[in-house]
C-alpha cells in the first residue's frame, strides 16, 4: 500500500510515518523535499520507524491543486495533516491553508478513489460550543463564518469550517472519508518528547516559570489529552485498516480535570501546584488587555479547549479494542512530558538563565 501524507514534517506527522513506514511506502507532500526529505528521514529513523521507505513530492496546501504534478500515482489513502497553526491567525491565511487547502487535498482523493483520513479536531464533537460559536447547521452555506471567524479566532474557525465542507464533499461524491479528532496532543507515552509548539507545553512553561498561580476555570474544567505515538497509531489504522468508523474521536476520557494535570507536572517539575481557581470570564477579561497574552503567555483563543464538556468515546474505543490498541495511562502521559520539558529547559540555558 503507498501512502499519501500531508504534514509529514510536522510533530504528528513524523509518528505517523514512523508507525506505516514499517509495512508500507509513503509519499510525504514537502515545500521543499531536497532539503526536507533527509532531514525528515532521520528523525523517522529515530523514533524506531523506516526513512528509506519514504519518498517526497512538492507540493504546497496553498496553492491551486496543491502544486502537485499531474502523473501522480494514485495512492490507496491519503493522510492530511498539513495545517498552519498560530494564534491570532489572520482569515485570509487560515482560510488559504486550511479550508481551501483541506478542500484540494480531498478533491485530490475523490479523483483518485483514495481513502481520505482527514485530521480535525475534538471540539466538533462539542455541540454547545459549536450552537455558541454560530455552528448550527451541518450544511456549510448556512453558516455564518464570519462570525464564527470573530468569536473563535482564525485557526479554530478555519478548522471548524475545513471539516464541515469536507464533510459536505464527501458525502455529496460518496469519498470514503474518515475523520480523526484530536484531542490536544501530550508527549510521547515513553519518552515525553513533545513539540515547543503544542498548546501543553506552554502550559508547562507557564508552571515552571511560576505564571500560574491559580487554575483556570473550576474543578470541573479540564484540558482533553491524547499521547502523540497513540494518536499516531489510530491515524494509521485509521487509514489502512478495512472498516473504519466514519469519526474517530482521539481523546483520553482518563484525563484528569485541569488542576490534577498540573499537580502531575507540578510534582515532576517540583513546583507547587495552583489550589485556587481562577474563572475563564476573568481570566478572558484580563487577556483583552493590551499586553497580557505575551505577558501570561496565553492566548484568548486557547481558552476555547478548557471545557467543562465531557465526551463519548464508546465507538472509537470499541475501534481501538477491535485493533489490539490501548491507551497509555495519561497520568504516566503527563509526568512523562514534564520530565522531557525540564530537560529541554536544562538544555537551553540561553533561553531559561538560571
Amino acid at each position: 500500500m503507498t501512502l499519501l501524507i500531508t504534514g509529514a514534517s510536522g510533530f504528528i506527522g513524523r509518528h505517523v510515518c514512523a508507525q506505516l513506514t514499517h509495512h508500507h511506502d509513503i509519499l510525504a507532500v514537502l515545500r521543499q523535499p531536497d532539503t526536507q526529505l533527509p532531514a525528515l528521514r532521520q528523525q523517522v529513523n529515530a523514533l524506531g520507524g523506516q526513512g528509506e521507505r519514504l519518498r517526497a513530492v512538492q507540493g504546497d496546501l496553498d496553492l491551486p491543486g496543491l502544486g502537485l504534478p499531474e502523473d501522480l500515482a494514485p495512492p490507496q489513502a491519503i493522510i492530511h495533516l498539513g495545517a498552519r497553526f498560530a494564534w491570532e491567525l489572520d482569515r485570509e491565511t487560515a482560510h488559504r491553508t486550511n479550508v481551501a487547502g483541506s478542500l484540494a487535498v480531498a478533491e485530490l482523493a475523490r479523483r483518485h478513489g483514495s481513502r481520505l483520513v482527514f485530521i480535525s479536531g475534538f471540539m466538533l464533537e462539542n455541540r454547545e460550543h459549536l450552537q455558541r460559536l454560530g455552528i448550527t447547521s451541518d450544511d456549510p452555506e448556512q453558516v455564518d463564518w464570519q462570525a464564527v471567524y470573530r468569536r473563535a479566532g482564525g485557526y479554530e474557525a478555519s478548522k471548524l469550517e475545513a471539516a464541515i465542507r469536507v464533510r459536505a464533499l464527501a458525502a455529496a461524491s460518496n469519498l470514503d472519508l474518515v475523520e480523526v479528532q484530536p484531542a490536544t496532543v501530550a508527549g510521547h507515552s515513553h519518552t515525553g518528547t513533545l513539540d515547543t509548539a503544542q498548546p501543553l507545553f506552554a502550559l508547562l512553561d507557564n508552571l515552571a516559570s511560576g505564571r500560574l498561580a491559580m487554575a483556570p476555570g473550576s474543578p470541573q474544567h479540564w484540558l482533553p489529552l491524547v499521547a502523540v505515538d497513540h494518536l499516531a497509531a489510530l491515524i494509521a489504522v485509521a487509514a489502512t485498516g478495512d472498516t473504519v468508523p466514519q469519526r474517530l474521536l482521539a481523546l483520553d476520557p482518563d484525563t484528569p480535570n485541569l488542576q490534577g494535570l498540573l499537580a502531575i507536572a507540578a510534582n515532576t517539575l517540583g513546583r507547587r501546584a495552583p489550589q485556587r481557581h481562577l474563572p475563564i470570564p476573568v481570566l478572558a477579561a484580563l487577556l483583552r488587555l493590551p499586553g497580557m497574552p505575551r505577558l501570561m503567555n496565553t492566548w484568548p483563543e486557547a481558552l476555547h479547549f478548557i471545557q467543562p464538556t465531557r465526551f463519548d468515546t464508546a465507538s472509537t474505543d470499541a475501534f481501538l479494542a477491535q485493533q489490539g490498541l490501548t491507551r497509555p495511562a495519561m497520568e504516566a502521559v503527563i509526568a512523562a512530558s514534564a520530565r522531557w520539558y525540564q530537560q529541554y529547559r536544562r538544555d537551553q540555558p540561553d533561553l531559561y538563565p538560571a
